[in-house]
């Protein structure tokens, strides 16, 4: 008979968490980001067919904003439940709605069938799963981080965030096929909505994962010690207001570049450079693959090299990357507009790799998924949600021309790079934080450093 040692014990289930965060987050964010795609190549043709090109594409875009507007209440509702009963449990049940969500949208009425019942419809199941991704991200984040070795944060954090460009490489990737090896008739009529059908066998298999994950080690010890917040929205606000300004402020760039890239680029591609929409789709395919990889890679460099030096370089280069971006793509040279997705992603990467640690950190563990889930889902509202909208509208007014639109992401790179050198370096011990993975006093818990530290004028 063999018994396991705690520390075999203690890797696999860091292992479970690890992996389970990233493959039910992959399926969350397949969900989500097979709406964008949809948004921007099938759903003005078949939910707004009575206006131009150019207005249905922004009315899709619309909808696809309204799922931003519903993330900041699923992430308040779901962090106070996550902060008060355990990370385990949300994440389960934003799973559950998701799905029920994109499964209800394969299955939905087009305009020609039931008029304008069928756009309100659709911004309805668009708002559920808002709701539902909104919880997602800072349950996923928190049992991977909560799970790591205090030397392993960044890394640990990263495969969730890995989790996102693997959704959207499977996203774009059914709508690749469906359109290679469907008939435009065929593809416009019933094709897609095999993607969104496909996510009820998909979320089966995620719910399989994520009932077998472990609760983690930070919120059972603040539940054991009686830390746990009777308000947790409340308290973060009271307490840590600037960390939540500051969580803001740092996702801003990274959110609305990469739905710019993602999203707008399709409409880009399709309407203005009038390319094939597969242009576009291989090189999302491209950027998503590579992402996977890079993100991992970047939020390993945090460990070593910390949170705020990986995360300024990411946003100063997607800054500079902005107007080569649309330069690039407007050779319409298919080689070099798959090379702008991939490099605009990568320097993206810089700061999407770090930062499920970086925002985990700022936060008290009893407070943590509240905190992050706020500074997070705001942030997307405000940039990822307006981003492919306001880009469409910016290039309404430039004639069709994309400066306007290369300015818009300078000037939200400017106010990441700004909140980033305002925020605390995390990585080696600024913050207190919970148990060490070893069972001893945490490399995090230097109670000296805590009572010091002053978000605005730390620069350790």
């Amino acid at each position: 008979m063999t018994t396991s040692t705690p520390a075999a014990s203690n890797t696999a289930m860091q292992k479970r968490a690890r992996m389970g965060s990233f493959i039910g987050t992959t399926i969350e964010w397949y969900d989500f980001y097979l709406y964008g795609t949809a948004a921007a190549l099938v759903f003005p043709h078949l939910f707004f067919p009575s206006y131009s090109p150019l207005t249905g594409t922004l009315l899709a875009l619309l909808t696809y904003s309204a799922g931003f507007i519903a993330r900041p209440l699923g992430g308040v509702i779901m962090g106070h439940f996550g902060d008060r009963i355990g990370r385990k449990a949300m994440l389960v049940t934003s799973l559950m709605i998701m799905g029920l969500a994109t499964t209800l949208i394969g299955i939905l009425p087009t305009f020609a069938t039931v008029g304008t019942w069928a756009p309100i419809l659709l911004l309805i199941l668009r708002i559920v799963q808002g709701f539902g991704v909104g919880g997602e991200w800072g349950g996923a984040v928190l049992v991977a981080v909560e799970h790591a070795p205090p030397n392993r944060r960044g890394l640990f954090g990263a495969w969730p965030q890995a989790g996102v460009p693997a959704g959207l490489l499977l996203a774009n990737g059914v709508f690749m096929t469906l359109t290679l090896v469907l008939s435009e008739d065929a593809f416009m009529t019933w094709g897609w909505r095999v993607g969104f059908l496909a996510s009820s066998a998909l979320i089966a298999i995620g719910l399989l994962i994520r009932l077998k994950m472990e609760e983690t080690p930070d919120f059972q010890k603040a539940k054991n010690d009686g830390q746990l917040a009777k308000f947790p929205i409340v308290e973060v606000f009271r307490k840590q207001w600037k960390q939540v300004l500051l969580a803001v402020g740092i996702k801003m760039s990274q959110n609305a570049i990469f739905y710019i890239i993602t999203v707008f680029a399709l409409t880009y591609v399709t309407t203005v450079l009038n390319l094939p929409r597969s242009v576009a789709l291989i090189g999302v395919l491209a950027a998503s693959a590579v992402s996977m990889f890079t993100i991992l890679f970047f939020g390993r460099l945090s460990d070593e090299y910390g949170r705020r030096r990986v995360y300024l370089i990411g946003a100063v280069l997607s800054a500079l990357f902005a107007f080569p971006f649309f330069l690039m793509m407007d050779t319409k040279s298919y080689l070099l507009i798959w090379a702008s997705i991939v490099i605009g992603l990568i320097f993206h990467d810089m700061m999407y790799g770090p930062q499920a640690a970086f925002m985990s950190e700022m936060f008290e563990p009893e407070l943590r998924y509240t905190g992050a889930s706020v500074g997070y889902q705001v942030a997307s509202l405000l940039a990822g949600g307006l981003s492919p909208v306001l880009a469409v509208l910016l290039l309404g007014l430039a004639n069709n021309r994309p400066w306007p639109v290369a300015l818009y992401m300078i000037g939200l790179s400017l106010i990441t790079i700004v909140a980033t050198y305002f925020s605390p370096e995390t990585h080696r011990g600024n913050r207190r934080d919970g148990p060490s993975r070893s069972g001893g006093v945490s490399t995090f818990g230097n109670p000296a450093t805590h009572a010091s530290v002053d978000i605005l004028t730390s620069r350790s």
